[in-house]
């Protein structure tokens, strides 16, 4: 949880300390991580193969199978990172196009320009994360996140307000900061693969040259549901942040700094999600499915209690939590409100992440990704654009749009948990009694 938690640290603090060069450039920070974060879900999608697929080996003990994911695993992660920042270049002047305002747009492409770039590193590093974490060894993500955040905070302070002799270069500062920090989480885990006695043995015979069509399609065929509901999920957020800029600056930068605030528990969900993943693939490789069950639904409890602490925290410390980013009235105003809407669908975002990755861990992807279409785009997109253009609600109006799109897919995913881990459970206990 602390490691993917750490991810979002870079952007709070970018948040933060450009918030305090005022409105319209948060909002160009918003608008340029919004449009990047589609092409980060996509990519951070694919890599969650990795995950399920070592976690299998591993409780089978099967180590040439693991030494396989690694090198494909890593491979694959290269290449997404290379045409994703490629697509990112083609992709910019669509900021133009967005109906934003024009000094927002004007502020944000080039600190797009510098983000792309990290989308790169950033996706090599997610590769080595999710083998480590399908390992259980999640300590070393966790270290690499931590000394990275502290990297990005020092380097916007030197790189956004001009001290010492660096020159002042605002929010493409931030934005420098953070690529020099994805660089270094790639060198800290290439010295961990290569220092650590839990990973030698994943090293030797380690070679591109092994690399087989086989392999790629497994991984291929887990990651691109995957990524397409890390994508559904993301751009109905990116949709949201869009239609807030269309009702105004104000508006727009008071929904990044709920966006923010919800991402970071949202990633905590992650981490538990990711937990899910490991346990139940374990599970899956010694055919305990009794225990998957079990394991499954004791993490998702799990995430209940913490997302109801969350909730109320969101709900209690409203008022104060904006200030955190922005001394502008209006932008507090409404970023409040919204922090009550971040807080009830807390159970709805953290759960439904949570169980996604227990079907992960199951390597059932495929109708995980049509459930989370149609909650996000047959479901809540309507609600959003209706209630946050056709009310009086505004703002408010687009978040209540996505909890209820948050409910609908908790609510068909917990069921197709529970159909698929009743059905191996059945027919393993039919397979034992045909034995006896």
């Amino acid at each position: 949880m602390l490691g993917q938690l750490g991810q979002v640290f870079v952007g709070l603090a970018d948040n933060i300390m450009v918030g305090r060069l005022g409105a319209a450039p948060l909002a160009a920070v918003s608008l340029a991580n919004s449009i990047l974060f589609i092409a980060l879900s996509l990519g951070i999608g694919f890599t969650f193969a990795i995950t399920p697929l070592i976690a299998e080996a591993d409780g089978a003990k099967d180590l040439k199978r693991g030494r396989a994911v690694l090198e494909h695993g890593v491979l694959m992660s290269f290449i997404l990172g290379i045409v994703l920042f490629i697509a990112m270049l083609f992709i910019q002047p669509i900021m133009k196009w967005m109906d934003q305002p024009e000094e927002v747009v004007t502020l944000a492409i080039p600190y797009f320009q510098v983000i792309s770039l990290s989308l790169i590193p950033l996706l090599i590093f997610q590769g080595f994360k999710q083998f480590a974490d399908g390992l259980s060894l999640t300590k070393f993500a966790m270290q690499a996140t931590i000394v990275a955040n502290i990297i990005n905070v020092v380097l916007n302070y030197f790189l956004i307000y001009g001290h010492w002799f660096f020159p002042r270069l605002e929010i493409v500062g931030a934005g420098i900061g953070t690529l020099v920090s994805r660089v270094f989480m790639v060198v800290f885990f290439i010295y961990i693969f290569r220092t650590r006695k839990a990973f030698k043995p994943f090293l030797r015979k380690f070679s591109f040259a092994n690399i087989s069509k086989k392999m790629l399609a497994k991984i291929y065929n887990l990651g691109y549901p995957t990524a397409l509901q890390m994508f559904f999920e993301v751009s109905i957020f990116t949709a949201v942040v869009l239609m807030a800029g269309m009702l105004g600056v104000n508006e727009q930068a008071a929904n990044q700094i709920a966006l923010n605030l919800a991402s970071m528990t949202f990633m905590i969900a992650v981490g538990l999600g990711v937990t899910a993943t490991v346990r139940v693939g374990n599970q899956k490789g010694l055919k305990n499915y009794k225990a998957l069950r079990r394991i499954g639904f004791s993490i998702f409890l799990l995430m209940i209690v913490i997302d109801a602490f969350f909730a109320i925290g969101f709900i209690l410390t409203k008022d104060l939590l904006p200030w955190i980013y922005i001394d502008n009235i209006e932008v507090v105003s409404i970023a409040s409100s919204l922090i009550v809407v971040a807080g009830l669908f807390q159970l709805s975002d953290g759960f439904q992440a949570v169980v996604l990755g227990g079907l992960r861990g199951l390597q059932d992807v495929k109708k995980p990704m049509i459930i989370t279409f149609i909650a996000y785009w047959v479901i809540g997109f309507p609600v959003c654009y209706y209630l946050g253009f056709h009310t009086s609600l505004g703002t408010s109006g687009l978040w209540y749009g996505l909890l209820i799109s948050l409910t609908a897919s908790a609510i068909m995913l917990i069921i197709r948990f529970h159909l698929i881990t009743k059905k191996l459970i059945n027919n393993d206990l039919i397979e034992h009694n045909d034995k006896m």
